[in-house]
């Protein structure tokens, strides 16, 4: 042969090896572990998570969050079934023995054929920072006592440990994440939940029993410690159908949220301060357009973020933005094109959601240079923009996504269709180990993790490649 036909073979053979190697991946990496494909299925309502406490009008479905903006106060809620009885809290430090009172308020709702049990809510406000506290509810009938720690001072080098929950529902999955949780040596300090709670409108009428169970269920951790709440799609409850129109019923009577201390005019979008992070909670099924009250409040509340107070800005919302599995693609879309560029503008660290049931983690990227006419619509690599994190794996009814496109978008970073939860683990003001745990036979296996870079004091590349 040749040297031009030597020459000609070799360019061959270069672009046949280029075209087959560009299909497998030009993105970062898709796990090769893979859960064996398996039903998800509820938990039957004798389960033993689901179990009522014994006693007349004993105190049920008991479960805390933050109170106000700054972590000096706890929203205490419960439920009693038998008559509405007492909506006081007493509560005290753990080095004092004298008992405080506080006094909340009871609801009731109805959805369809369905009537809830006797809802309390209840805030105990001017604690002190980095206290333990013990708090009874059920006075004058049967009493339960629990637990919480408050969280330290504001400030900028203070460490904390979020723990990452989503779209937990009731199945057995859904129990093997929350033990891991629970079980997980890093021990997150406050859950940030990124929406869709119980799946109860899974069930025919929107069955608001399983509302009750799922409560039951996550009982032996949100009694003990905050977890804020995201609302999802699976927390709407729209039921034309059933005469049900009032969206966000149930979540709503259920879950209170501080939302008025960060000036939000809703229970959907609000922030909080605690620790060293400001987070804001977004929501992905509340009108998000220009002159819409999320938008309004949006544009206000990120100019307020002090980061040399608060370092770490992390931001909540159920619908991901950069998604590369086969479901609910793109459904983020209109929210991403509206809101991206403020997210690149004020440097946010790290944007966690639900939604999709797998875990997926991006590059810093963004994509605001479209403008309808320049055709430029591909998301770049931007270090003033946020990690994008889909941790909506909690293990419900509905079951695992497994469906990627392929090829791997440059986007995304790591990738596996697994269930599984995560731990956001706050260093300082600089650096925060961020770290996901997948469900494996029976315990829970680091299989990603990353050192985040504060993108405002210390905003410097954190990708593999770059070290």
């Amino acid at each position: 042969m040749g040297s031009s036909s030597s020459a000609a073979a070799f360019a061959v053979i270069v672009l046949v090896f280029g075209l087959s190697s560009a299909g497998f991946c030009n993105g970062g990496k898709t796990s090769i572990y893979v859960r064996k494909v398996e039903k998800t299925v509820d938990m039957p309502l004798h389960s033993d998570v689901f179990r009522v406490p014994s006693g007349y009008n004993s105190p049920q479905q008991v479960h805390i969050t933050q109170g106000d903006h700054v972590g000096k106060a706890v929203i205490v809620s419960w439920v009693t079934e038998d008559e509405p009885g007492s909506s006081t809290v007493l509560y005290w430090s753990e080095n004092s023995k004298q008992k405080k009172r506080a006094e909340g308020k009871v609801t009731t709702y109805k959805f369809y054929n369905y009537t809830s049990g006797y809802i309390h809510h209840c805030t105990i406000r001017n604690l002190e920072y980095n206290t333990k506290y013990y708090y009874v509810v059920g006075v004058g009938h049967n009493m339960r006592k629990f637990w919480f720690t408050t969280p330290p001072e504001v400030g900028p080098d203070v460490p904390y440990a979020f723990g990452l929950i989503g779209d937990l529902g009731q199945s057995f999955d859904s129990n093997s994440t929350l033990t891991h949780y629970e079980q997980n040596p890093l021990k997150g300090q406050t859950v940030l939940f990124v929406g869709d709670l119980s799946y109860a409108d899974n069930y025919p009428n929107h069955d608001n029993v399983r509302w009750d169970t799922w409560a039951r269920f996550v009982e032996r951790s949100v009694a003990y410690q905050p977890w804020i709440w995201t609302a999802g799609n699976h927390e709407i409850d729209f039921a034309p159908e059933i005469g049900e129109t009032k969206p966000f019923k149930p979540y709503t009577h259920r879950y209170h949220v501080p939302y008025r201390a960060s000036k939000s005019t809703a229970p959907f979008w609000y922030s909080i301060k605690r620790a060293s992070a400001h987070v804001i909670v977004l929501s992905s099924y509340s009108a998000y357009g220009t002159y819409t009250p999320q938008y309004q409040w949006l544009e206000e509340e990120l100019p307020k973020v002090n980061r040399s107070e608060t370092p770490w800005l992390i931001v909540l919302m159920h619908s991901p933005w950069y998604n590369s599995y086969n479901y609910h693609y793109m459904e983020g879309e209109t929210m991403r094109v509206m809101y991206e560029p403020w997210f690149v503008q004020y440097k946010v660290d790290v944007v966690f959601a639900g939604h999709v049931h797998a875990y997926e983690r991006s590059e810093r990227v963004s994509n605001i240079a479209y403008n309808i006419v320049n055709g430029i619509c591909t998301p770049v690599m931007d270090q003033s923009a946020p990690v994008y994190i889909t941790i909506g794996d909690g293990g419900n009814i509905e079951g695992l996504v497994t469906n990627m496109s392929e090829p791997q978008p440059a986007y995304s970073a790591y990738r596996e269709a697994s269930f599984g939860h995560a731990i956001f683990d706050i260093k300082n003001r600089t650096h925060a180990y961020y770290s996901w745990h997948r469900n494996h036979d029976g315990s829970a296996v680091v299989a990603d993790s990353m050192w985040f870079f504060n993108r405002f004091w210390h905003p410097v590349d954190e990708s593999p490649s770059s070290q």
